[in-house]
């Protein structure tokens, strides 16, 4: 086991084989005490009628092999892996995260609270409106307000039936709170798909950009999820969604006060991983593969 880097974070890898082989490689070489897999990890494939074959494919023939095959391999030795979707990734899917919980092979963990050792771990896929069409993982952020170019949620296409409520009404704001309830935010670790608004981690490549002669914003994260960390202050949170981010800012990783925030995301074609021990997030780093 990884002594010095107990926990691996990876997100927005599509479904990439080349990828989850690089993945599986270093989890059999150095495994982790636990693997968090932040979103976007399915391959692209959802169509208007809801097909799910590509799911099909990729689960019982590739993802759910290739962990059994790692949990045969490092017997005790295997991680604990913890799961939740992003806006690329349709809802259909969840059966076959089910699926893989039964098995034992993982846990999905959105908008749950799951326990390691001293630590709370915190779940969450949805992202603000997008100018992708699937909408299965977008909520409004703070209010019913849209970017320019982006698609209202009730004017997009949804794989599993969504009540006009939460099309129309839901927020990340109001998820937010009541994921996160009362609890004690020392040892929390939050998992998103969305990074904060206004950081280092939500740098679109929108800078001079314009619609009808008005200005893009190219910060693209969520201002609910910033207003969270700055009020609650978790120990860490865990971002992707934003590949060229990383690129464009310079910076990985970025702070707000107490809470130390990481993204994985990577806009090139190689596997990008952040690797942190709770009790120093200050020492964490990022590696290609």
């Amino acid at each position: 086991m990884n002594e010095q880097y107990p926990f691996y974070f990876i997100t927005d890898i599509h479904g990439s084989r080349t990828r989850y082989y690089s993945l599986f490689s270093l989890l059999e070489k150095t495994p982790p005490r636990c693997l968090l897999m932040g979103g976007d990890i399915l391959p692209f494939g959802y169509t208007p009628s809801g097909s799910n074959h590509s799911y099909e494919d990729f689960f019982d023939t590739f993802f759910f092999p290739g962990l059994n095959t790692l949990r045969n391999t490092l017997g005790e030795e295997y991680p604990e892996i913890l799961i939740i979707l992003g806006n690329d990734d349709a809802k259909t899917a969840e059966p076959f995260l089910h699926t893989g919980e039964e098995q034992g092979l993982f846990t999905y963990i959105n908008n749950r609270k799951y326990n390691i050792g001293p630590y709370s771990f915190f779940g969450y896929s949805f992202v603000p409106p997008t100018p992708f069409m699937l909408k299965d993982w977008e909520r409004y952020d703070v209010s019913r307000y849209a970017d320019p170019l982006c698609i209202h949620p009730a004017d997009g296409r949804h794989s599993v039936p969504v009540s006009e409520y939460e099309k129309n009404h839901a927020t990340i704001q109001d998820d937010l709170s009541t994921l996160a309830g009362k609890e004690v935010m020392d040892h929390a670790i939050f998992l998103f798909h969305t990074p904060p608004y206004m950081t280092h981690l939500d740098l679109a490549d929108l800078a001079g950009k314009t619609v009808d002669h008005v200005p893009l914003d190219p910060h693209v994260g969520s201002i609910a999820v910033k207003r969270f960390i700055e009020e609650r202050q978790p120990l860490i949170t865990l971002h992707g969604h934003i590949h060229e981010s990383p690129q464009l800012s310079g910076h990985w990783r970025d702070r707000i006060k107490r809470t130390h925030m990481f993204s994985a995301a990577h806009n090139g074609s190689e596997l990008a991983v952040v690797m942190f021990t709770p009790d120093h997030p200050e020492d964490a780093c990022r590696m290609l593969f």
